[in-house]
């Protein structure tokens, strides 16, 4: 019984932080990164609340590297063995919110949930802004509220984040 709690509370907890687990289809993400933003070796792509990292392995599949933020320890674990084999995929135990993205990171991958929509775009645009480079959001079944996307496709949008020291008045 005690085990049962404690996977309900993990996974239930967890939704209170961006977005509760819903595991992602292959299909789906394949084409976001083939017709959305097609992804190449030179990429390196962070999955926001990575899941089984089933996101991880269809970025690696094309040759970018991979980096999971996740919070769910089992999932982190999960994540860990499905991707043991391949080298460029790493799964954090981290709180997206607090951690700072990889120094070399071109584009972010994220599922959220709506009342998280206006914290991802201020923690994009700080990152953005701290990196002093544009960095590419993938956001999936969501959108940003005072943002235009690049591109839409299949629930998928893009959006290209710009330092605001780039910016032009």
């Amino acid at each position: 019984m005690w085990i049962a709690w404690a996977l309900i509370l993990t996974f239930g907890i967890i939704a209170f932080r961006g977005a509760p687990y819903v595991p992602s289809r292959r299909r789906y993400i394949n084409h976001a990164f083939t017709e959305l933003y097609p992804l190449t070796k030179k990429d390196v792509l962070v999955d926001v609340g990575s899941g089984d990292g089933i996101v991880l392995r269809s970025a690696r599949a094309v040759g970018a590297q991979a980096v999971g933020y996740e919070l769910n320890p089992i999932l982190v674990v999960i994540s860990r063995l499905l991707s043991r084999k391949d080298v460029g995929v790493y799964v954090r135990l981290a709180d997206f919110w607090i951690a700072k993205l990889p120094d070399d990171v071109t584009v972010v991958y994220a599922f959220m949930a709506t009342p998280y929509i206006h914290k991802l775009d201020a923690k994009m645009q700080n990152e953005t802004n701290r990196l002093c480079r544009p960095l590419r959001l993938i956001l999936y079944g969501n959108s940003l509220d005072k943002r235009t996307p690049d591109k839409a496709s299949e629930g998928y949008r893009l959006y290209t984040f710009v330092p605001l020291q780039m910016v032009k008045p």
